[in-house]
């Protein structure tokens, strides 16, 4: 049914970067604000991304990563990314984007919500 699918992930030494790719094949998500989570093993996942729907206008950022990762959407790829630089171990984690729902800022707002993808794995290490 209705699901979203990351792609992107890898190992990347600290300091490398990579960017990941969040997309729909059963629905558009141009009126959807999207999200990126992550999750490391023993800890809650965290937001720390979203950009709004549509025209992407506005984009929030969690202190963990503002300034290194940066979101975007291209909407005629029906696909948003995630770019991240200056990668740290701590950034090792199973990345989730979310379509809609309860992202990090009440300004990405746009769509019913509430669908995730499978996750994929980003593993930085020397």
């Amino acid at each position: 049914q209705l699901q979203l699918e990351e792609s992107g992930g890898g190992l990347v030494q600290p300091g490398g970067s990579l960017r990941l790719s969040c997309t729909a094949s059963l629905f558009t998500l141009e009126y959807y604000a999207i999200g990126w989570f992550r999750q490391a093993p023993g800890k809650e996942r965290e937001g720390i991304s979203c950009i709004s729907g549509r025209n992407g206008d506005f984009t929030a950022y969690a202190d963990s990563v503002k300034g290194r990762f940066t979101i975007s959407r291209d909407n005629a790829k029906n696909t948003a990314y995630l770019e991240m630089n200056n990668l740290k171990p701590e950034d090792t984690a199973v990345y989730y984007c979310a379509a809609g729902g309860q992202l990090l800022h009440s300004r990405c707002s746009g769509g019913r919500g509430g669908y995730w993808g499978q996750g994929t794995q980003v593993t930085v290490s020397s």
